[in-house]
């Protein structure tokens, strides 16, 4: 690609629209943006090797000192080609894209600590009774040839057993809970705001950390999963599915 745009990486699956969540944060706001990008699909195997190649940073480090490499990776060449910017590390690569490209701001003036501890509560708190019921589903979606390596990224073999009886009945009781806790936070909003978005009126990052959850779950399990969760609340999660859907493009 001769012109000058954002590389954005992505990994490859068997599902026609992709699916991962951090890496749909980022796409978001490239989309809101309007940031000139393309996405370079991985197999998911061949992540390391290929983050190494492009010489991007690792995203983290194992507990006994070991670097980790995973997705998003950007690397950015519209303000010098010659010398691009390469970033790991989702919450990097937000700041870095807000910090360098400021027009059509994701954290409005005053909102950016609010939206860090929001943005932390989904990833931490919100979305982790969904692991349990999405990751198996997910692990299913990658190629065939490929499945084995999925538990290589620290995913045990445990975790990619399908939930049964009892089991799946606590998963989703306890999915349907933290649902419940945020509609009731958000509906705060109604008052000031249209009830739907984190800040009230206009999508912020909040809003994208949070709809690449429900992206997740409409990809991996649109007949099950969302058709679920679409009509709790009042259908509120659908109504911020569709709030943000313009800047859904995938390029």
């Amino acid at each position: 690609m001769s012109q000058s745009v954002i590389t954005l990486y992505d990994i490859r699956s068997t599902i026609p629209q992709p699916w991962a969540p951090n890496t749909w944060r980022i796409r978001f706001i490239l989309n809101y943006k309007r940031l000139p990008h393309h996405t370079v699909w991985i197999e998911f195997h061949e992540v390391e090797a290929t983050l190494c190649a492009i010489g991007a940073p690792p995203s983290a480090l194992k507990s006994d000192g070991r670097l980790i490499y995973n997705l998003p990776v950007i690397v950015d060449t519209l303000r010098s080609k010659g010398s691009p910017v390469i970033l790991s590390n989702v919450n990097t690569i937000a700041e870095y894209l807000e910090a360098t490209y400021p027009a059509r701001p994701i954290f409005p003036e005053g909102s950016r600590a609010m939206q860090v501890l929001f943005v932390h509560y989904i990833q931490e708190i919100f979305a982790k009774p969904l692991l349990p019921i999405l990751i198996p589903l997910t692990h299913q979606q990658l190629p065939e040839r490929i499945q084995s390596h999925f538990k290589d990224s620290g995913i045990t073999t445990s975790s990619l057993m399908t939930l049964g009886g009892p089991q799946h009945e606590h998963a989703w009781r306890a999915v349907t809970q933290q649902f419940n806790f945020l509609a009731d936070v958000l509906d705060k909003n109604n008052s000031d705001g249209n009830g739907i978005v984190a800040m009230g009126r206009d999508v912020t990052y909040a809003d994208f950390a949070l709809c690449s959850v429900l992206i997740w779950i409409e990809k991996v399990s649109p007949h099950d999963c969302w058709a679920r969760i679409r009509e709790w609340n009042g259908g509120r999660w659908a109504r911020l599915y569709s709030r943000c859907r313009e800047y859904m493009d995938v390029y």
